[in-house]
């Protein structure tokens, strides 16, 4: 068994951070390793994200009828869209689907918007079919880390309207275990707190593969997380007041 400590101030970092009105992104994340999408494309992510997209892509020779409309912004940017779209399409309209700047998910580098391949595609809401290339995406997109973030009558939890067409990167196995149990992030985090480590944790097996999930709160400046040598692991800031890790095997 080995232990490895993090900060407290990591709390704010990592693939599962909480991203809101109520849960502003901190610049400092190490999350803006950011990469090109691709060599037809001037939109960048975070690097892990970039890369189960690509591979997810692959897949279902995605690349082929999907093209990517917005991945990440400045928190600049973020204003700007926000103040172009009030001009444009009013309070209600904004308010709904963009962001405040400060607690948009596109400042993380995580989330990407998509569309159906199109000659005019709408910047703030992309046409993404439940059907054809872009329902395969989405039924893929778990087992690749990706989660449909703004969901179907979850508008009063995020604060946003339904959305088919943005995702977030959120790893696995959270993006398998929110699918399943159809939730949105902000009721995933707040539903993973009762699995906490050495205590409770949460078993699940995906794929053949065994996962212990759990919380650790940030009682302390310094946050221990126990895995055996053989496991591997991942662990993440919800940006409210705790971690969330994974061990497998």
């Amino acid at each position: 068994m080995k232990t490895i400590k993090f900060t407290k101030d990591m709390i704010h970092d990592g693939y599962l951070i909480l991203v809101n009105p109520n849960h502003y992104f901190h610049e400092n994340s190490s999350l803006l390793d950011l990469v090109q999408v691709n060599d037809n494309s001037m939109i960048y992510l975070n690097s892990q994200t970039n890369e189960a997209l690509n591979q997810l892509m692959k897949e279902i020779d995605g690349w082929s009828k999907i093209q990517t409309v917005s991945g990440y912004r400045s928190k600049s940017d973020q204003t700007q869209l926000y103040n172009q779209s009030l001009i444009e399409n009013g309070q209600t309209f904004t308010e709904s689907f963009v962001a405040l700047p400060g607690c948009s998910e596109h400042q993380t580098g995580l989330a990407i918007d998509l569309a159906l391949k199109s000659n005019d595609v709408d910047f703030i809401c992309p046409d993404f079919p439940y059907e054809g290339i872009c329902q395969a995406f989405r039924e893929m997109a778990p087992h690749y880390g990706f989660i449909e973030r703004y969901g179907k009558n979850k508008e009063k939890i995020t604060s946003i309207s339904h959305e088919p067409w943005h995702f977030r990167y959120v790893g696995l196995p959270h993006s398998l275990l929110i699918c399943e149990k159809n939730f949105c992030l902000e009721e995933y985090c707040e539903w993973i707190k009762q699995f906490k480590q050495n205590e409770n944790p949460l078993h699940v097996i995906y794929n053949d593969k065994e996962y212990e999930v759990g919380t650790i709160n940030s009682t302390s400046n310094t946050i221990e997380l126990e895995v055996e040598e053989h496991m591997k692991w991942s662990l993440s800031g919800d940006n409210v007041e705790g971690f969330i890790y994974a061990k497998w095997k």
